[in-house]
């Protein structure tokens, strides 16, 4: 398929800039994939439009403060990071932003008393820096984040300027292992009243990780999109929760996702049609024509134009199907992208 077929037209005034408050009260629109026909609801009706025998697998990653803000050494330039991840030897994977074309040893001050050095270029633009402070002793990768980080959120949100509540917002309620460079957005829209409803009806939910980072925005530049080389995530389902989730499906009820992410985790630890616990980094590439093992139903945002994420959810619900869910949603004013409204796709 081209990847043109993926583009739409948004008015900007749909993109989100903040949450729904309280989180439950965003929209949601119910898509039936089989019909294709389209119901509108609020998040919060939730309970009432799955089965009790459902379970619902969500992405428990934490997001990170891996914004970095700070300036060149040698030049006094201002330069922006995004912290990707910490390797083996403690250095860090980042990508950087900056005027000019930073060389190798040079040293970026971050914050009041993070010194990054620049060792060497990594993939895909990535640099390897050496974190150094002026503190005694090893500092964890999440400890000096915490301190001088920001909250990373992307830049069609205020242009990627947080705020205070953001610390809060761009974060699910049920956040436990730190490593993502962005939300699990479909999560975002859950709170613990509605937790307590879902347990109160016998809505059950499983728990996966999958550290999420900065590819998940990357539009498709290949004007194919079968030529779009998919970013690489880690992701963690424990046999717990295998059993808890097959145990759910052999009883009748549906695996209903989380998320493309949790999606993305399903069915990378279901290549041979059983779910299986998983460990390890996917660069699964879900597109139109795949198989789906583990997936019945899926909760999710309302994705960017030419990316992956919509190409995974049009490989779901089907191109025509989610072509004209989309474009009921901006007839009838929803609201697009991480902070945005929801769809329940069963």
């Amino acid at each position: 398929m081209r990847t043109a077929e993926f583009d739409f037209d948004l008015p900007d005034d749909l993109i989100a800039r903040y949450p729904a408050s309280p989180r439950d009260s965003a929209r949601l629109l119910v898509v039936d994939r089989e019909t294709g026909r389209l119901r509108h609801h609020v998040f919060s009706d939730l309970p009432e439009l799955i089965d009790p025998r459902d379970v619902l697998v969500r992405n428990n990653t934490r997001v990170v403060p891996a914004r970095l803000l700070g300036r060149r050494a040698a030049t006094g330039g201002k330069w922006e990071g995004l912290f990707l991840k910490e390797e083996p030897d403690r250095r860090w994977r980042i990508l950087a932003t900056t005027r000019g074309r930073p060389q190798i040893g040079e040293e970026i001050l971050v914050g009041d008393g993070l010194r990054l050095i620049l060792e060497a270029r990594g993939e895909g633009g990535s640099w390897i820096v050496a974190p150094r402070t002026d503190r005694d002793g090893p500092s964890s990768a999440m400890a000096l984040l915490e301190h001088h980080g920001l909250t990373p959120l992307p830049p069609y949100i205020r242009g990627g300027r947080p705020e205070p509540a953001d610390v809060v917002d761009y974060q699910t309620v049920y956040a436990q292992e730190p490593g993502s460079a962005a939300a699990p957005t479909a999560g975002l829209h859950f709170t613990e009243a509605l937790f307590q409803r879902l347990s109160y009806r016998g809505i059950t939910w499983a728990d996966l990780t999958v550290s999420i980072g900065a590819g998940t925005f990357r539009p498709i530049q290949a004007d194919d999109i079968d030529l779009h080389a998919m970013h690489a995530e880690w992701a963690r389902i424990t046999p717990e929760a295998v059993t808890q989730i097959t145990a759910r499906r052999q009883n009748g009820g549906r695996v209903i996702a989380v998320g493309t992410t949790s999606t993305r985790a399903l069915e990378s630890a279901a290549t041979t049609g059983l779910l299986e616990p998983f460990a390890g980094e996917t660069s699964l590439y879900i597109k139109p024509g795949h198989t789906f093992h583990a997936v019945d139903g899926l909760i999710t945002n309302f994705h960017l134009p030419r990316s992956s994420l919509l190409v995974l959810v049009s490989a779901f619900a089907g191109y025509e199907v989610i072509k004209s869910a989309y474009q009921e949603a901006i007839r009838e004013r929803y609201r697009f992208f991480s902070y945005g409204d929801s769809m329940l796709i069963l």
